[in-house]
């Protein structure tokens, strides 16, 4: 019996769309200027984590902001720069230049998951404060209220490997088949099955993942019933 869903962000619960224009339009451009403004502080471990990755132990804040917009450009799953996003977009969220986008089948089915008792939980590659960000400042309403929990590439690790699903299992102390996970991509899809958890495909018009066998895949959140899995 299903008592807690997973939930992917992008292409899942929010258009693929609002996370790259959004997002990473509103780093990409607060970048040079907030690395320059918070070198001592609170982007001291971004600048020494890219410099350390990009093997540039001398790089300044000016060669740090290229390194990490060509880590943004070609959607490169770095820890430096989930961290220096997760900082920068806390900012647009406060000030109002972002919201959580979500597509409209999304908001009504985790309410209802939540008041039938189940445990909701997030697991992106985004850091978990945009992950936290996104859900409270979700356009039309919070929906922070209804997570339990939010899992990242630094806390849970790749998404493509079933290690990382075990660990979630086990940090949310829930058996495996006791948890459902819905995502757009196949290779996640796959690594949680392989980690014994059930797991469900979306696929949604416009977005970049075609469906792939032997997955489940439905195009709206109002077609799953968890408690039926």
């Amino acid at each position: 019996m299903i008592t807690a869903v997973v939930v992917d962000i992008e292409g899942t619960t929010s258009p693929t769309s609002s996370v790259r224009e959004d997002l990473y339009g509103y780093t990409r451009e607060r970048l040079p200027a907030w690395l320059a403004e918070n070198r001592t502080d609170a982007a001291a471990p971004v600048i020494a984590a890219t410099r350390e990755q990009a093997e540039r132990p001398d790089a300044g804040t000016d060669e740090i902001a290229a390194i990490l917009r060509g880590w943004l450009d070609s959607d490169v799953k770095a820890e430096p720069l989930k961290a220096a996003q997760g900082l920068i977009c806390a900012e647009g969220f406060r000030n109002g230049a972002l919201h959580g986008e979500f597509f409209a089948d999304v908001p009504p089915a985790l309410r209802a998951w939540h008041t039938d008792g189940l445990a909701l939980y997030v697991y992106s590659s985004g850091s978990v404060r945009n992950q936290q960000d996104w859900f409270a400042f979700a356009r039309g309403g919070e929906l922070s209220s209804v997570i339990s929990g939010y899992f990242d590439l630094s806390t849970a690790g790749g998404k493509r490997e079933p290690a990382s699903y075990e660990k979630i299992a086990g940090a949310i102390g829930i058996p495996a088949d006791g948890i459902l996970f819905l995502s757009d991509h196949p290779d996640e899809l796959d690594a949680a099955v392989a980690a014994g958890w059930h797991a469900i495909g979306l696929a949604r018009p416009g977005e970049p993942n075609p469906p792939r066998p032997p997955h489940r895949w439905v195009d709206t959140f109002a077609d799953i019933d968890p408690k039926a899995e």
